[in-house]
């Protein structure tokens, strides 16, 4: 119910959108406006082409109903990368050749500018982000510090957050129960390993709290529904520095990935959105993003010069996924095992929650 309301919501928008010349979907709250003062705001001043902000819980699934309906009212939208692969290889997606994005600021080529990874056959790469977990600070003043201890119910007692879904909650299980990241998809990719990390939630299951919008997790934590949550960490970067609510952030465990903006085939002002992908993705758009939000930029002329929060004081660098810091017990979100696995996967999560 409350995805159809978003969405729905989100398709009145639409209408009021008629008159912008490029239309973005992305994710709303914290990141939405990342998005919209780093990227929409600026291009509009730059270009002259108006643009308008619509949120959905997870853009992938309305445009692909929009592309199949032949009614596609977005111009772009924002994806997990193995969607944008997915949708990419299904045809719902224009193609984007990387030698139509400008070169760095330092003159590199787009090719060679971009990290690796971070520019596909349909989508270029908006930031890195990942899911952490973080805790209430007053509940736990000294800890919990691992994965493994966000599965402690005895030594830190009290309700968990996790996204209703099997991407990043069963990878983040298995990393709890002591495999290391470098194993965890041949591990998940077993009959064994699947039980294995369902078993591990089993043992926190009766005090979960489930969470489908990145908006929710910091607000179940800030609420005292929970004590400590899975989250994506711009998200609570954004409670901690702009609302300076008592979180941290256990980067133990964390999985990252790239974000991705694409355009749906069929896209009612295609030159326009190409426009807006280019600026977005250039080292002048993707810094100031990330002077809105704790997600690292794609291009490697973004991190020549230090980044600072839009308070004017805080240095981004330690809270990025991609601090050396952050990365000692790191997973790289494996992209082709979440193609070929998702639909699979979610069933089985699906049926593992019906069942109480």
């Amino acid at each position: 119910m409350k995805k159809t309301l978003i969405l729905t919501t989100a398709l009145v928008g639409f209408a009021a959108a008629a008159h912008a010349d490029v239309t973005v979907m992305s994710w709303g709250g914290s990141y939405g406006a990342a998005q919209t003062e780093g990227h929409l705001k600026p291009f509009t001043e730059k270009t002259g082409i108006a643009t308008m902000m619509v949120d959905s819980e997870n853009p992938a699934t309305p445009i692909k109903a929009m592309v199949e309906a032949g009614n596609v009212t977005v111009d772009v939208a924002s994806l997990e990368y193995a969607d944008a692969i997915r949708l990419c290889d299904e045809g719902v997606l224009e193609p984007i050749d990387v030698a139509s994005l400008p070169a760095g600021a330092d003159g590199t080529p787009a090719a060679e500018d971009f990290l690796p990874g971070a520019v596909t056959d349909c989508g270029v790469s908006t930031d890195i982000w990942a899911t952490v977990f973080a805790y209430d600070t007053t509940k736990f003043p000294e800890g919990p510090t691992t994965a493994a201890d966000f599965f402690d119910l005895e030594k830190f007692p009290g309700k968990r957050g996790l996204r209703k879904g099997a991407k990043a909650v069963l990878e983040f299980a298995l990393m709890a129960d002591g495999v290391a990241p470098a194993d965890v998809y041949a591990t998940l990719g077993t009959p064994e390993g699947i039980d294995r990390a369902f078993a591990k939630l089993d043992t926190i299951k009766s005090e979960v709290v489930w969470w489908e919008a990145g908006a929710q997790a910091p607000q179940i934590l800030a609420d005292g529904e929970v004590v400590m949550t899975t989250a994506y960490n711009g998200r609570i970067f954004s409670a901690q520095i702009a609302e300076g609510k008592p979180f941290q952030i256990v980067w133990d465990g964390q999985i990252y990935e790239n974000e991705m903006y694409v355009i749906p085939k069929g896209a009612p002002n295609l030159e326009q959105a190409k426009e807006f992908i280019a600026y977005a993705t250039s080292t002048e758009g993707l810094r100031q993003q990330a002077q809105w939000i704790s997600y690292g930029p794609a291009r490697k002329s973004a991190l020549i010069e230090p980044l600072i929060f839009n308070d004017g004081k805080t240095e981004m660098a330690p809270h990025l996924p991609t601090h050396p810091d952050n990365m000692k017990n790191a997973l790289e979100s494996n992209w082709e095992f979440w193609v070929d696995r998702d639909a699979e996967l979610n069933e089985r999560f699906n049926a593992w929650l019906a069942a109480g």
